[in-house]
């Protein structure tokens, strides 16, 4: 299997990094995250003009037709620079839910949209007692007449409270922790009974928890089928765990090479650091599991489109397992060998080790993933 990028994936990879190099290194991060919004609405913008935004939607809805190896470059690019842009949160996440249920009408409403930058997304799929399941909704949707009142509340929506329309998940029939019976609608974010309360997250991005009370909606707002969104979801966030672990690599990658920077630099002893076999060591188990990650990213990217729904699972719970716990070595072995700088706020390290932290635990942490992965006899099948 050839797993070189093609020569537009080259050029996609090159563009994208010249431009985070150029006008997002960590000083400027720092400054992009001191808005109202906490991220910059200037880059969100050149994102949208080198096609970044349009990049994973079809060619016939407004976008570019990227697949998931494009997804993971980009993806992989933005965990090196740490961006605080919500592209994850419209483009991936959102973005993945009206590109596998929206209809014609939803599609060319929304996406051309949300391709030139003008339109941000937010995906409301978790509730507060839900942890991880995400089939587990108590927030419910009720007929009247046409439409639907919807009543609830919906824990760490990413990037939810700049959104201009909200995706929200609510039960329209079922228990609260059946898979059937879920159902999706389009929501304005500012409509009438929905609460924002937004907050700043650990590794400096932005969420909010939000109320519904009685919000209304017409009959155009239900994405798909009613009662049949639970394949949609699972899709989507299996789909958004592969671009994760992609932004993860980054994360680790860079962590790497900062640290690698610095054993060479440090001076202790009359030597550098780096000179010094113990440390060096610990600088290749490093990157060992970087490249452990890296492999098993490719792998889920690959899977993580695929229409067998059971191997789609088994690879990206098999990549997120292999990234939490690649993330637990590289972060302490990152921060232990910077020594007291690594927990300074005023240094990157320690702001790259709060992400992957963020990344190990959103939708599903390595513990998570493992026993999902045992559920579904392991990684390879005995028969295979």
């Amino acid at each position: 299997m050839d797993f070189d990028l093609s020569e537009e994936q080259t050029m996609l990879k090159d563009s994208v990094e010249r431009l985070l190099k150029d006008q997002y290194g960590f000083e400027a991060r720092s400054k992009h995250g001191t808005g109202e919004a906490g991220y910059s609405d200037k880059m969100w913008n050149q994102y949208a003009e080198l096609g970044l935004l349009a990049l994973p939607f079809a060619e016939e809805d407004g976008g570019i037709g990227g697949g998931a190896t494009e997804t993971m470059i980009v993806m992989e690019a933005f965990g090196g620079a740490l961006i605080l842009e919500p592209f994850f949160a419209s483009i991936i996440l959102a973005g993945g839910v009206l590109r596998h249920a929206g209809n014609a009408d939803q599609k060319a409403a929304l996406i051309p949209a949300m391709a030139e930058g003008s339109l941000k997304m937010a995906f409301a799929c978790a509730e507060p007692q839900g942890r991880y399941d995400l089939y587990d909704v108590e927030t419910t949707a009720t007929k009247d007449g046409d439409g639907w009142v919807i009543n609830g509340k919906k824990a760490l929506v990413l990037h939810g409270d700049s959104a201009d329309k909200l995706i929200v998940s609510a039960r329209t029939a079922g228990n609260a922790r059946d898979e059937d019976g879920i159902s999706l609608f389009i929501i304005d974010a500012d409509a009438e009974g929905v609460t924002r309360n937004g907050y700043p997250t650990q590794d400096g991005l932005r969420a909010a928890e939000i109320a519904l009370q009685s919000v209304k909606v017409g009959p155009d707002a239900l994405i798909g089928s009613e009662g049949e969104a639970w394949p949609v979801i699972s899709r989507v966030a299996d789909e958004a765990i592969a671009a994760l672990c992609a932004e993860a690599v980054g994360c680790f990658e860079k962590m790497h090479e900062l640290t690698l920077e610095y054993l060479k630099t440090r001076s202790q002893f009359g030597t550098t650091i780096g000179s010094f076999q113990a440390l060096q060591h610990r600088a290749v188990d490093m990157f060992v599991e970087l490249e452990q990650s890296r492999s098993m990213t490719m792998y889920a990217s690959m899977l993580a489109t695929g229409d067998d729904a059971v191997e789609r699972a088994r690879a990206v719970s098999a990549a997120k397992a292999q990234i939490g716990e690649s993330a637990k070595v590289i972060g302490r072995e990152a921060v232990q060998l910077h020594g007291g700088v690594g927990m300074t706020m005023e240094y990157a390290i320690g702001h790259y080790f709060k992400r992957t932290t963020m990344l190990d635990i959103l939708f599903g942490d390595a513990n998570h993933h493992l026993k999902r992965l045992a559920q579904l006899d392991g990684l390879i099948r005995e028969d295979s």
